[in-house]
């Protein structure tokens, strides 16, 4: 009796299983996730030892500062904007972080405390500038930008070893994960940091503001959310997150130079796009921003394991992948305003 009666319900359940069609914003994502599969595939078939977990984990290992400051410009992008600061932020911690400590001695821990300062002072400013002054993002931050490289210059043209102890240790500690697994420091302060990006675009009164703005900004205003302040405390959390990448970038090479991350905001930028955050604003995902930052590291990895290639291949294909990814996102939001 119950067999009969529960029979005729599975054709329609496969016809709808077979039917569904994912959401419109959604679709960038899934194809940042396929892309990534299908490159972690293709490596694994060329390449012996490209499948062994550990590779994966390098690539996090190697882009932990680029994912930070991708979260950051998540954010931003997020509402609209655009930050071309980012790189020079890092640079100007790194360098600040290597004098501080090596040549004025402070405490390693007041050293971190003082450059995420730096790094969120500097981006409440660009965000005020933009806010209040009603000056374009490209502008205002391209003056960041330009600040910040320059300071470097200023405290130092040299590069600067960090022979702090605490530095050096977070620098070299790995933390074992299993057999011949093992992260660094970094690794773990960069999923921190998504974790808690993650939960504040999601989960808080904030983070729906952020896509309020980017969704439409004269609607958020009529709907008497806080755009203002959102707006300066995104360009804030952007320069938060730069200074935090410079710190993770200090660990990484235990030193401060000022020709560090140049060109990291095209990076971040592209990593962000590529993970499927529309430059318009309203849509993306902090998980689609991990996901960009894989990729760009997995091109850099499957390039060294052939080993015939330049390095400079790797801006060629990035360069490709952007241009498919903004077609694609066009036609997303093109398909959607159809509906």
């Amino acid at each position: 009796m119950s067999t009969a009666t529960t029979a005729p319900e599975a054709p329609g359940v496969v016809r709808s299983a077979l039917a569904y069609r994912p959401h419109p914003r959604h679709v960038p994502v899934l194809a940042t996730l396929a892309l990534l599969v299908a490159m972690w595939s293709a490596g694994a078939l060329r390449y012996e030892n490209f499948s062994h977990p550990q590779v994966l984990l390098d690539v996090f290992i190697n882009n932990g500062f680029l994912l930070v400051v991708g979260v950051g410009m998540t954010f931003v992008i997020l509402t609209g904007g655009i930050d071309l600061s980012v790189g020079s932020v890092v640079a100007l911690t790194t360098v600040l972080s290597a004098s501080l400590l090596e040549k004025q001695h402070w405490n390693p821990l007041l050293v971190i405390a003082t450059v995420l300062l730096v790094g969120t002072v500097l981006g409440a400013a660009m965000g005020t500038m933009i806010h209040v002054f009603d000056v374009q993002p490209f502008i205002a931050t391209l003056a960041g930008m330009f600040l910040a490289r320059g300071l470097c210059y200023v405290i130092s043209l040299e590069s600067i070893p960090i022979d702090d102890k605490l530095f050096t240790a977070l620098a070299t500690k790995r933390i074992p994960l299993g057999g011949d697994l093992s992260v660094t420091w970094s690794v773990v302060i960069a999923l921190a940091t998504v974790a808690v990006a993650a939960y504040v675009l999601h989960q808080t009164r904030f983070g729906r503001t952020v896509y309020a703005i980017g969704g439409n900004q004269q609607s958020a205003l009529l709907m008497g959310l806080a755009v203002g302040r959102t707006k300066i405390a995104v360009y804030a959390i952007s320069g938060l997150c730069s200074a935090l990448g410079g710190v993770l970038m200090a660990f990484y090479t235990l030193s401060g130079y000022s020709l560090n991350a140049v060109g990291m905001e095209l990076d971040a930028i592209a990593a962000v796009v590529i993970g499927g955050t529309l430059l318009t604003g309203g849509v993306g995902y902090v998980f689609g921003t991990v996901l960009g930052v894989l990729v760009l590291g997995l091109i850099q990895t499957l390039i060294a394991f052939d080993g015939t290639l330049s390095s400079w291949w790797t801006r060629m294909f990035v360069g490709a992948i952007l241009f498919v990814f903004v077609l694609l996102q066009r036609a997303v939001t093109t398909r959607g305003d159809t509906r």
